[in-house]
């Protein structure tokens, strides 16, 4: 099933995703808002800054102009940071055909309106045929062609089960989920506790607090997903738990790194500058934080995070106020999920 896909927006995860499309026999056409950037792709046929060492294919085209890369394409792909996801979308938006199928694959909230970017689509096109392609996914190993598995997250499921055939090969394992909102939320928020993972890292805390970490940060992510709508399971499977255990440990993770230099004393701003490419963590963090706020949430990691990135709060100290809380059972409030008490 030969479809031409555009992609819009050539970092490392768009880079990536063109050479598993284009290897699949799809035609690609890349454009990024750096003319530069594509001038230098279209000449080296790699992605050097972003993506070494995995070269393109002749069904990879590089495009300057956002137009014909859209044109007549069956797919468009959208893979600009989180922040950039609206500016991205009215860029396309004039070349943009009902029929087309938009794939979203940023992972984040808006700061400013804290939007979804599900919720940005719909209420920039109304009707969209929209698909949020999530899961535990560096683009370091997929572009190498490492077995990888993600989810395809649709309202509509045909839409999903359509992108699930497009992406899917030997090496890129696709699932279809529903639940839109808990896809979305479970790739944004783990990066604050990517971030909180990378900082115990970095003052030395060891495999118990890590682990300790991720499992109550993802009792977090449920917490507030469940609030905003988002079905409970859907944390517990790839684009939950696993995007969460990847981005935690991994070498890869730009938030994890971000948040090693943190806990090694070195200022936030200038972590985010060393790491040299967005690190999405550090604007999830404030809009999680907002939305706790706005609906009455407790989320303590996320609190303490918020507090340290934004210099209020010492590192030590934030483990510190962690550690020493309120006794309480472990699992009374995942019940309640489960098992809503009227009045709770």
């Amino acid at each position: 099933m030969e479809q031409k896909i555009a992609i819009l927006g050539a970092g490392s995860w768009g880079t990536a995703l063109a050479v598993t499309l284009s290897g699949k026999g799809h035609n690609v056409s890349v454009w990024d808002i750096d003319t530069n950037h594509i001038k230098t792709l279209a000449s080296d046929r790699e992605n050097k800054k972003y993506l070494p060492d995995v070269m393109f294919n002749d069904k990879i085209i590089l495009n300057e102009d956002v137009e014909p890369t859209i044109r007549d394409a069956d797919v468009v792909l959208f893979s600009a940071p989180a922040q950039h996801f609206r500016s991205a979308l009215e860029q396309a938006g004039p070349f943009l055909k009902k029929e087309m199928v938009l794939v979203n694959v940023a992972k984040g909230i808006e700061q400013k309106s804290l939007l979804r970017l599900s919720e940005i689509a719909y209420e920039k096109i109304p009707g969209v045929n929209y698909v949020v392609l999530s899961g535990p996914s560096h683009a370091e190993e997929v572009g190498k062609g490492l077995p990888t598995t993600v989810v395809a997250a649709s309202k509509d499921e045909k839409l999903a089960e359509y992108i699930q055939d497009v992406f899917m090969t030997d090496r890129f394992r696709v699932y279809t989920n529903s639940d839109v909102i808990g896809v979305e939320l479970g790739g944004a928020l783990k990066n604050i506790i990517a971030l909180g993972a990378g900082i115990s890292d970095g003052m030395g805390f060891g495999d118990n607090a890590k682990a300790a970490l991720m499992t109550r940060g993802m009792k977090e992510i449920a917490r507030l997903g469940v609030e905003l709508g988002a079905e409970l399971l859907t944390f517990a499977g790839l684009t939950g738990i696993g995007d969460l255990i990847v981005t935690c440990t991994s070498v890869h993770s730009r938030n994890r790194r971000c948040g090693v230099m943190i806990g090694e004393g070195m200022r936030p701003s200038e972590a985010t500058k060393k790491v040299g490419m967005v690190v999405e963590g550090m604007y999830t963090t404030e809009a999680a934080y907002q939305l706790a706020e706005k609906h009455k949430i407790e989320m303590p990691i996320t609190d303490q995070i918020y507090a340290v990135i934004n210099e209020t709060v010492d590192a030590r100290d934030a483990v510190t106020t962690l550690m020493t809380r309120e006794k309480k059972p472990e699992i009374a409030d995942i019940i309640q999920y489960c098992h809503p008490v009227e009045g709770a």
